[in-house]
């Protein structure tokens, strides 16, 4: 809303939303939750281990590099904060190179 307010009033939109515009106020002057202060200062560890392993690292990796160093929280939350500031791990799991290709033209070996 803030970002089109030049161009439409806030009631206006806040009437289209479906919100109210004192809720949209009181929403947008409130300090962030307690939770989202975590995840922030959480995602900087996450961040800083991401890069001391060269980008390797997936969730998992990261999740268990937290539990080593004595911070317990969950898998998928290290997984939902990775994945909203966009870190992925190296994947090494690619399909082997295909040795076998088969002759089309070649008929079929009986049953």
């Amino acid at each position: 809303m803030s970002t089109n307010q030049a161009s439409f009033p806030i009631a206006a939109m806040a009437r289209v939303l479906g919100v109210s515009s004192a809720g949209y106020y009181a929403w947008r002057d409130r300090p962030p939750s307690t939770h989202a202060q975590v995840d922030a200062a959480l995602l900087t560890r996450v961040r800083t281990i991401h890069a001391t392993s060269r980008h390797l690292y997936g969730a998992p990796r990261v999740h268990a590099q937290l539990r080593a160093d004595g911070q317990r929280h969950g898998r998928n939350r290290i997984a939902r904060l990775m994945r909203a500031a966009g870190l992925i791990g190296a994947c090494h799991r690619g399909n082997g190179p295909t040795t076998t290709r088969r002759d089309q033209d070649a008929r079929p070996a009986p049953d």
